[in-house]
């Protein structure tokens, strides 16, 4: 698969782009690691991610720059929000590149990525935890995209059983945030997925989920983000058991998955890994029927994985 690796500029820092013939991606390597650039090259929806303007203010000390980034649950106002802002080590790959950045002082960890292209369509990033502290730490890979909004995302449920047929305990549950409206026209609840319609929320909103099919998409402008994760049966998730969330607050929609709660000693490192595909030409799936045929071209990409 021919694959083009070309250095760029990215709010005045060096980044590195990757191209095949349906998708480019861009990576910063003076800050980060950072994936700030998702595009199709045979649609015209332009760059998927969001990207903050370059006199974005920090929050917390960080700067939330926009796209995809790597942060280790559970959530904490001085642990999650460690400045990343220094130049990485960077490994170029056949397929890809390879990303470290300097261990975060306050927290003993140190956050890797890979970002691998597999064929024309396929995105494979890696993520990886390593705890160079003193300490054993327990945390959890927590990947973040950041999604323009305008769009509308759907989080698939799992298949539905029959009660007669004996299927009396329940097999996920749905984790809100105390600032949470479900009421909200933002959620647009169907049998087999939830959609989110971001243009419609006009606050903050957050929900989890603790067991689905792996996969969740985004929709804009004819284009459609896929991201996908296995659950891990019988592993333990952070927030309730979360191994699915998503943030919108009208501007932008933030896709989330988690890994398992891990005991990470000193020396020890923990990976997440995630699969990422654009699909043009889908309808918006804010119906049952785009829905289902968004869910058989999400299946059919899946089985190339394996």
């Amino acid at each position: 698969m021919p694959m083009k690796h070309s250095k760029t500029d990215y709010r005045g820092g060096e980044a590195v782009t990757l191209t095949t013939k349906a998708l480019e991606l861009t990576v910063t390597t003076s800050v980060g690691p950072r994936v700030v650039s998702l595009r199709s090259l045979k649609g015209e929806a332009g760059n998927l991610f969001l990207k903050f303007p370059d006199t974005e203010e920090r929050y917390h000390g960080y700067y939330l720059r926009g796209g995809h980034r790597l942060w280790h649950s559970p959530e904490h106002i001085v642990r999650t929000y460690q400045p990343d802002d220094q130049p990485l080590a960077v490994k170029p790959l056949a397929k890809g590149v390879a990303l470290v950045q300097p261990t975060e002082e306050k927290t003993g960890l140190q956050k890797g990525m890979k970002i691998e292209l597999l064929g024309e369509r396929t995105v494979k990033v890696t993520h990886a935890l390593t705890n160079e502290g003193l300490w054993t730490v327990e945390t959890a890979a927590w990947a973040l995209t950041m999604l323009r909004g305008g769009g509308y995302g759907v989080l698939p449920l799992l298949p539905k059983g029959n009660h007669a047929d004996g299927d009396l305990l329940p097999s996920y549950a749905i984790v809100p945030w105390t600032y949470t409206d479900l009421a909200a026209p933002v959620w647009q609840l169907h049998r087999d997925y939830y959609g989110i319609d971001v243009a419609k929320a006009t606050a903050a909103h957050k929900l989890g989920i603790t067991n689905y099919p792996g996969w969740s998409a985004y929709w804009v402008d004819g284009t459609t983000f896929v991201k996908y994760v296995p659950v891990e049966a019988g592993a333990t998730y952070p927030d309730m058991g979360c191994a699915f969330e998503t943030f919108t607050n009208g501007e932008m929609i933030e896709f989330e998955t988690l890994g398992p709660l891990t005991k990470l000693a000193p020396g020890e490192s923990l990976f997440h890994t995630e699969h990422w595909t654009i699909l043009d030409g889908m309808e918006k799936p804010d119906t049952d029927e785009n829905f289902a045929a968004l869910s058989k071209a999400v299946a059919r990409w899946i089985k190339t994985l394996k």
